[in-house]
């Protein structure tokens, strides 16, 4: 955007447009339950703490430029908000390309759901039931029990 139009949206929407703009954006993003990563140390050490816990972790593959990945993500948000017994992880292949060959991603999306390191299962593209059943499958909801 040019500074001319900056300053005419800032003179005629006042600064506090601007303020509340991102502050909502910054609500929104600190109340996923989604949890990204950029960086192939952080992913690893976190893979590698993983592998102590029984926890369902979910692992998206995708990408910014990918359309069916972009039609999940409000399918993803409901998903990690449903289920907090389950970790929700995003990774970019593009970013992390080295980590989306180990796991064989050739199409995006993918849905990688791993138990103690290992994975228990896999959805390729935009198939939100089969997700969900899956997810359901494998959730550990022994600590519910009484």
């Amino acid at each position: 955007m040019m500074r001319s139009q900056l300053s005419t949206m800032q003179s005629s929407h006042g600064p506090s447009f601007f303020m509340r703009s991102s502050s909502m954006a910054s609500t929104t993003a600190s109340t996923s339950r989604v949890r990204a990563f950029h960086s192939p140390a952080k992913w690893k050490a976190h893979f590698a703490s993983s592998k102590a816990t029984d926890k369902l972790m979910v692992i998206e593959f995708t990408a910014s430029w990918c359309v069916p990945c972009r039609t999940m993500e409000p399918t993803i948000e409901e998903y990690a908000a449903k289920y907090s017994d389950v970790e929700f992880i995003k990774l970019d292949v593009d970013e992390l390309m080295n980590v989306s060959m180990e796991f064989g991603v050739q199409a995006m999306p993918t849905f990688i759901l791993m138990k103690r390191g290992s994975v228990v299962d896999k959805v390729t593209g935009v198939r939100r039931e089969e997700l969900l059943n899956k997810i359901e499958k494998h959730r550990d909801c022994s600590y519910y029990s009484y």
